[in-house]
């Protein structure tokens, strides 16, 4: 028998975002390399310095903030003293805010998310955008846009800023249910990823494994786990 559920998590890219991860990198580093090329800075360097900091993110251990924790590796990566990371970071916001829309080019077309996420708030239903928190709250907004969806349609968002765990660590959802002062129990995660998206299951919510866009890079066994397209988990949980 289904659980009593109030709140439905949602992973962003490959769930509520239908695109090719890959196909994503590849657009998002060509512009964003741009932004370091202007600043004067090795453009190579630069990219390899932002792949460091986005690791030491996912070790984050809770101490520091996922923002604090990448920028401080990125700095050193390259050498940079307080000043110049400053300008680099300012930078960056920049570029979420105004370039990085530019990326949506690789976005498919989805009609299901805006409606699903809409039709659970008119029904009563906590929704928390629960992306995993690697970039700063500016560019989470604009791809959150491109799903045409707004920060106002969530209870709470997830990025670099208000983070200090990434997926999979459980860390990462115990800090959201302790925001939203939710028992995992009442929660229902939906993600593209077995591996991330389905750890929340380890803590008691229940999960849904979305297949659109199926990321399982290491080859994970997914038949336990309750899953289908977008359109089916929107049918599921209206049904509910």
């Amino acid at each position: 028998m289904t659980r009593a559920l109030d709140t439905i998590l949602f992973d962003l890219d490959g769930t509520l975002l239908h695109f090719s991860q890959d196909a994503f990198i590849a657009e998002y580093f060509a512009k964003l390399s741009k932004v370091f090329t202007r600043l004067d800075m090795d453009a190579n360097m630069s990219i390899k310095a932002v792949w460091a900091g986005t690791k030491a993110m996912v070790q984050n251990n809770g101490r520091r903030s996922n923002a604090e924790c990448f920028w401080a590796v990125f700095a050193e990566q390259l050498g940079l003293t307080d000043e110049q990371r400053k300008a680099v970071e300012a930078a960056c916001d920049d570029f979420y805010r105004n370039e990085f829309d530019s990326v949506r080019s690789v976005v498919a077309r989805n009609d299901v998310s805006k409606r699903l996420v809409r039709s659970l708030a008119a029904r009563g239903y906590d929704v928390v955008l629960a992306t995993n928190p690697l970039f700063p709250a500016c560019a989470v907004t604009t791809r959150l846009r491109w799903a045409g969806l707004e920060p106002r349609d969530f209870l709470l968002i997830t990025h670099y800023e208000n983070s200090t765990y990434c997926k999979p660590n459980l860390g990462y959802y115990r800090e959201i249910f302790a925001k939203i002062n939710k028992a995992p129990e009442k929660c229902l995660m939906a993600g593209n990823n077995p591996v991330e998206d389905m750890a929340a299951g380890a803590l008691g919510a229940e999960t849904f494994l979305v297949t659109d866009c199926l990321e399982n890079e290491s080859g994970e066994d997914i038949t336990a786990f309750r899953r289908g397209t977008l359109a089916e988990l929107e049918k599921y949980l209206l049904s509910l």
